[in-house]
């Protein structure tokens, strides 16, 4: 596949916090290029930078260097203007956090992006991707009036109605119970699988990672491997060997 049929590329990104003595490198040189339709997790030790490249990636943070493309489209060089336009047409989020308006009913939240983006509202539409994640029931009802693995089923709608090239997910299931959770990690499957998107998740789960075509690990703001064809016991099992170098690394620095 060439580069220009990424769904998403980062070449050499980096990204430090602060300057001098006191700068903290939270991604340094990170390089991958995701094919359309792949479902990729992401894990490392807290303090990896799990959570910084999904934000880099998705263009909800600046790098310090290197350039990030979506969809063919360099992230770099738009003004706040063009980038959040680019986010809402090209990019969908879930968060942890549903960020749902209490105000709203669900197909208003769903609605909420396109109506943002300035963009003229199917509800037709809406209504069938709420179907697809099985809320055609809940229309009418408030984030109050639901579960949270429903709640989050709204946040993925939400995600899905402006139809993503690509879908970044950041510990979706960490506040959910066993069910929601698998329910929620299916619907992101099914997108990938059924829709051809590509999502783009970082969690701490190994049974959530398993969901995903293949996992990145990271450690210290780098790439430092890659697991295809995941099961939750080979990524418990390579995150057990990545948290005892993190400990090794800290005992060493407190030497």
């Amino acid at each position: 596949m060439t580069r220009q049929t990424k769904a998403l590329r980062l070449d050499d990104v980096r990204k430090v916090h602060g300057a001098g003595p006191t700068a903290v490198t939270a991604l340094d040189g990170i390089t991958l290029a995701l094919p359309p339709g792949t479902f990729t997790a992401v894990m490392g030790p807290s303090g990896s930078g799990k959570s910084t490249l999904l934000q880099c990636a998705a263009g909800l943070d600046r790098p310090t260097g290197g350039s990030v493309v979506v969809d063919g489209v360099e992230l770099a060089g738009h003004d706040e203007a063009a980038r959040t336009r680019l986010r809402r047409q090209r990019i969908g989020f879930v968060f942890q956090q549903f960020n749902l308006l209490p105000t709203l009913t669900v197909l208003q939240n769903v609605l909420l992006p396109l109506r943002l983006a300035g963009e003229k509202a199917d509800p037709g539409h809406a209504v069938a991707v709420l179907e697809r994640v099985g809320l055609a029931g809940r229309l009418g009802h408030r984030p109050a009036e639901l579960s949270g693995g429903q709640q989050q089923r709204v946040a993925i709608a939400r995600a899905l109605v402006t139809r993503p090239s690509v879908i970044f997910a950041d510990e979706p299931t960490g506040a959910l119970d066993t069910r929601s959770a698998r329910d929620v990690l299916n619907l992101l499957a099914e997108s990938v699988r059924d829709h051809g998107q590509t999502v783009v998740m970082v969690t701490h789960d190994p049974v959530a990672a398993a969901y995903a075509d293949s996992v990145l690990f990271l450690a210290d703001g780098r790439i430092v491997g890659h697991l295809p064809e995941p099961t939750a016991d080979a990524v418990a099992e390579r995150m057990a060997g990545l948290g005892e170098t993190a400990a090794q690394r800290r005992i060493l620095e407190g030497v």
